[in-house]
C-alpha cells in the first residue's frame, strides 16, 4: 500500500519523484534480466485492502462486471453498494522465472523504497527522500539512478541467494 502523505508540499516531492522512478526501476530491472538466468514479465495485478475476504472480492468484482451494461439507475444503486465495500487499487507486478522458481515483484512497493526514506510495507507514514531533489527543485537523476540501481541489485542479489 502507498505511505501516506501528510503534506502537499510532500504530495508534490511524491508526485516529481515517481513516473522517474518508475522508469529507472523497469530500466535496471531490464539490465539484470539481461544477464540472469531469470525471465520476466510484467503483469497489471488488483491490490485489495488488507483482510478483505474472497467472497467479498468476488462481489466487489461483480458489481463492477455490472456496472458495465447498467442503466443509470441501476449503475447508481451499485456505486451506492460499492461505496461500503473495500475497493482495490491497480498493481503493477513483475514475474519472474528461472526453471521451477516463481517470484512476485511489486514495482510500485519498490518505487515506494526508492521515493521514500527507510519505505516498509508495514510503515503507515514514511518521508520523502529529498536527497532525490536537487536545489532546484528538480529531479536528481545521478542520485535516482544510483539509488534506483542498488536497489533492484538487492532484489536480484536476494533471488540468487534463493
Amino acid at each position: 500500500m502507498p505511505p501516506k502523505i501528510n503534506n502537499s508540499i510532500a504530495w508534490q516531492q511524491a508526485e516529481l519523484l515517481m513516473q522517474p522512478a518508475f522508469i529507472r526501476v523497469v530500466d535496471n530491472i531490464r539490465k539484470h534480466l539481461d544477464v540472469s538466468a531469470w525471465v520476466g514479465t510484467y503483469h497489471d495485478v488488483l491490490i485489495w485492502p488488507a483482510n478483505t475476504t474472497n467472497e467479498t472480492k468476488a462481489i466487489v468484482t461483480q458489481l463492477l462486471q455490472e456496472m458495465e451494461t447498467a442503466t443509470p439507475e441501476q449503475a447508481d444503486e451499485i456505486r451506492e453498494t460499492l461505496a461500503h465495500l473495500p475497493m482495490p487499487h491497480p498493481g503493477y507486478h513483475l514475474r519472474l522465472q528461472r526453471q521451477e522458481q516463481q517470484v512476485s515483484i511489486d514495482l510500485w512497493e519498490l518505487c515506494y523504497q526508492v521515493c521514500f526514506l527507510d519505505y516498509s510495507p508495514d510503515v503507515e507514514a514514511a518521508d520523502i527522500d529529498t536527497s532525490l531533489i536537487d536545489e532546484m527543485g528538480e529531479v536528481d537523476w545521478q542520485r535516482l539512478e544510483d539509488k534506483t540501481k542498488e536497489l533492484v541489485g538487492q532484489v536480484f542479489a536476494r533471488l540468487s541467494e534463493g
